[in-house]
């Protein structure tokens, strides 16, 4: 706990010497933390120490304190501490400072080294590579602040609703592995959420199967929801297309995001293809569509009318997809569009 009271307080004369020998932007803290310069104790030339043995360069100590001044506050036994467990799942130091220098905060975070470490050794035993829990570690690392017993309790529960839901034990670790790899979020879910979720799915007459198929399709995104957003999407969806109850669940099969987008989003999103010229009937074809953001859409299409292709005439299916999807798509009609109408070194056949 470092005090940010700044009015009474001179910056530590002593620090600043030490971030100056180190080549440090000291106007970079002074714009966002200058509460770090104003503490009595700070480790400036442990904490470079200790990078440099990992390492790091001048420009990179200077980089990484720069991008988070706080890191100088923490003992050099904490940072030492934090280099062990981040080594746990690190190739070697080269990669550990690489890490370092793009996520500080991320490393700098030191408060829950217990828990931290209890995780990575339980998601090594679940059968995690490293290099995914690295990914977590720097980009999800809030759940590695849970107690263990928490994010197992979740694994446990959608293990146990797996099986219930009739998928095979064979198939089993293979899900949990990737559904995590996709979003690690879950794990800052609760239980409860699990089941209520999957009950609602349950009473709006989705078959085991279909639920376990939506578990999959959904990324973990399910466990983000709440029966009262989903209820007004589904409504929403089924007021829009005209459809049965039945109509409407192959639909949200075919698209789930009819069900974990919110009804402001979904309407936003119809409203920008309804101006392209695209027709309700077209969306319902392929409701795919309303994964993509109005900007994209407005993108995709322009691209394609530049090639001739009218999407008010054609199905919708040209615009779906990743990035990647949509730009092998745009590659093949232009190809298609480019190609002669005969083969120049063809033999022609005249006849005599």
């Amino acid at each position: 706990s470092y005090t940010t009271d700044t009015k009474s307080r001179e910056e530590n004369k002593k620090t600043l010497e030490n971030l100056y020998s180190l080549s440090v932007d000291i106007t970079k803290i002074r714009r966002v933390k200058e509460w770090v310069l104003l503490q009595d104790v700070a480790y400036v030339k442990e904490i470079a120490g200790i990078l440099q043995e990992m390492g790091a360069d001048e420009t990179t100590v200077a980089n990484i304190i720069e991008h988070c001044p706080e890191a100088i506050l923490h003992t050099p036994a904490e940072i030492n501490s934090q280099r062990a467990l981040w080594q746990l799942v690190c190739q070697n130091e080269k990669q550990l400072i690489k890490l370092i220098e793009q996520f500080p905060e991320s490393f700098f975070t030191t408060e829950y080294q217990q828990n931290q470490k209890a995780n990575i050794l339980f998601f090594q035993e679940l059968g995690l590579k490293n290099n995914i829990i690295t990914r977590f570690l720097t980009s999800a690392s809030s759940i590695f602040y849970n107690p263990v017993e928490k994010n197992k309790n979740v694994i446990e529960t959608l293990q146990r609703n797996y099986l219930n839901l009739g998928g095979s034990e064979a198939n089993m670790k293979i899900w949990i592995l990737k559904l995590l790899s996709q979003n690690p979020f879950i794990l800052l879910n609760t239980s409860t959420t699990i089941e209520e979720n999957l009950e609602f799915l349950q009473k709006n007459d989705f078959t085991d199967q279909e639920v376990l198929q939506l578990l999959s399709k959904l990324k973990g995104f399910i466990f983000q929801l709440n029966s009262i957003t989903m209820q007004k999407s589904i409504l929403f969806s089924k007021n829009i297309f005209k459809c049965s109850d039945q109509e409407l669940k192959q639909l949200v099969l075919k698209c789930p995001a009819l069900l974990y987008y919110s009804v402001p989003v979904l309407e936003e999103r119809l409203e920008g293809l309804l101006k392209e010229g695209i027709s309700i009937a077209q969306i319902r074809e392929t409701p795919m569509v309303l994964e993509l953001t109005t900007q994209i859409v407005q993108y995709r299409i322009k691209k394609l009318s530049a090639l001739g292709y009218d999407i008010k005439s054609g199905n919708l299916e040209s615009l779906n997809g990743t990035k990647k999807d949509f730009e092998v798509t745009y590659g093949k009609i232009q190809s298609k569009k480019e190609r002669p109408i005969f083969n120049p070194v063809a033999p022609l056949h005249i006849e005599d």
